[in-house]
């Protein structure tokens, strides 16, 4: 495992390098605005599985996907038009929207279930990383149970071994991504925006 970071910012042949450890099955630690996440090949069961024995979590308990921007998402899921609208007002951004997955995604990365959990983060290295690759698993690279991480230092050695090269984006926000579920209205999962979030899912 390698850290990639040059200290003022990460470069293409780094991002290159990550992208590549994923197209190839590895896991990559990398930066969101939110807490550094563990990317893997979303649409590989192979190196999905890696991310949850990484994590030491239950298969039951679904991982997101990460993507660039709303139209490379909608590759990978079936959004509705309010979900389209709810995407287009609120991502880029420390939000997870749940819609209905493609046949595509693997139904490892979901636990079985039909939709799946959609994440463009609003950070520069990580949407560079993700125009290199796409998509890639969002889960918080920590193992679970304990805390999410906002700077590399603090990465569990266990995120750290099994990890084939780890972006160093600095410090990160440090809340967790509010998690919508816009067919049903609700917040699953309340994070940064989480009020204004109920507002619109109140108001449309």
């Amino acid at each position: 495992m390698e850290d990639a970071s040059d200290g003022n910012g990460v470069s293409e042949d780094e991002l290159e390098r990550a992208a590549t450890a994923m197209r190839d099955g590895h896991l990559v630690v990398y930066p969101t605005e939110t807490v550094y996440g563990l990317g893997a090949d979303a649409l590989d069961p192979t190196a999905i599985e890696r991310v949850f024995d990484a994590k030491g979590r239950a298969r039951d308990k679904p991982i997101s996907l990460a993507v660039p921007d709303v139209e490379t998402a909608r590759n990978y899921v079936r959004p509705t038009e309010r979900e389209l609208a709810f995407m287009e007002a609120f991502l880029p951004g420390p939000v997870t929207v749940l819609c209905e997955k493609r046949d595509i995604v693997p139904d490892v990365l979901t636990g079985g279930r039909s939709r799946v959990g959609v994440r463009i983060p609003d950070q520069p290295v990580a949407l560079s990383l993700l125009r290199h690759v796409a998509p890639i698993t969002s889960t918080s690279a920590n193992v679970s149970g304990r805390g999410s991480v906002t700077c590399i230092d603090d990465l569990d050695d266990e995120i750290r071994d099994a990890a084939e090269c780890v972006i160093d984006g600095g410090e990160t926000g440090g809340t967790g991504s509010t998690v919508v579920n816009v067919k049903q209205g609700e917040i699953l999962r309340r994070g940064e925006n989480a009020d204004e979030i109920e507002a619109w899912l109140a108001a449309e």
